[in-house]
This record gives structure tokens, sequence and C-alpha cells, in this order.
């Protein structure tokens, strides 16, 4: 697609960009825009590098990261997932790295499931998918802000059914499942 077709299809026109907030891990622009509609308005948007997320399954068991989310100021458990506050050039690294800090486990092969855009609303961050196998523990490095991480390894149905119940919550994780299940159904 050209940047003709791509502008064409746009229903909003930036007219002004400037950043309001930065800090390691984030940053935070406000736009002031034009919608095609010719009503104006502002358009807040937080940016931050790519991340990985990783669906480890081992002998029919997924591996899961417990930790307090201070945003919803709850525990919650989830599927291995971050960044490294910088532009990454390889998301399989991002990923193998990630899975190795948050679990101590290495993945002898890694799949890429794909990509996403998490909670494109309001935010600017694409999620690498990967499905991890061959799982062997190698020892966890957790960084500071992952001080109470706490692995849990559960059998693939207990993890379906935390889904189902709302106890697996996080958009990532169950977006992470669906890409899965739709590779899954074509390996046959």
């Amino acid at each position: 697609m050209d940047s003709a077709q791509k502008s064409a299809g746009r229903a909003i026109t930036t007219l002004a960009s400037r950043e309001v907030y930065r800090n390691h891990w984030m940053r935070l622009r406000e736009d002031e825009i034009l919608r095609s509609n010719g009503h104006k308005g502002i358009y807040g948007v937080v940016e931050k590098d790519d991340a990985a997320i990783i669906l480890p399954i081992d002998q029919g068991r997924v591996w899961l990261v417990e930790q307090f989310r201070y945003t919803i100021q709850e525990r919650a458990l989830e599927l291995p997932q971050g960044g490294w506050e910088m532009e990454v050039e390889n998301p399989e690294e991002l990923a193998r790295g990630e899975l190795k800090e948050e679990l101590g486990l290495e993945a002898a092969e890694m799949t890429c499931l794909g990509s996403l855009w998490i909670a494109y609303g309001y935010a600017r961050q694409r999620q690498h998918v990967f499905l991890a196998t061959g799982l062997t523990h190698a020892g966890n490095d957790p960084d500071a802000e992952e001080h109470d991480l706490a692995p849990r390894c559960v059998p693939v149905e207990e993890f379906e059914q935390m889904m189902l119940s709302g106890v697996i919550r996080d958009g990532c994780t169950l977006a992470a499942w669906g890409l899965y299940q739709l590779w899954r159904s074509r390996q046959k």
C-alpha cells in the first residue's frame, strides 16, 4: 500500500503534536487533530516499544506468572510478557529473554504465532506472540520491578477454565491463546 492509499483511508489528520511526558518505559503525546467531518479535537497517545508475550507449553501444562499489577491494584495471573524499553530488532530474542527473566526457562523451539496491537484505542505498542516448547530450567533473573513474580504451572484444561471463569482477565493472554488455537488448528 503506497502513502496515497494509506492517507485516503484516514479519517483523522494530525495538525500538531507535542510530547507531554516521558520516562524510561513510555512516552505520552498529545495531538491536535482534524476529523474528516471537519471537527477538531485532541488525541492522547501512549507510545511504548515492542513487547513479547510467550506461551510456554510443556507436557500438556502452561507456565504462567502471578504478579501485582499496580494499575488494577490486584495480583493477576497471565502469560509471561514484557519489553526491554528500547527498540527491538529481533522479537524472538526479546521473547527468549522475557521467558528466562520471568520464569527461568529456556525453550528449544520458539514459534512466532503473530503480533497484535495492545489497546490501540489509546496506546501504540505492538506485542509479538511466541509459542515456547522444549522447556528446560535455566534459573531466572527478574528485574527489580518483577520482585514479586510467582511462577505457576497448570494443566491446559485448568488454564482454559481460569480464562472462562475470569480468574485470568489479561487481554494479551486471552489473545495469545486465541492465536495459538488458530495456529494449532492449521497444523493438522
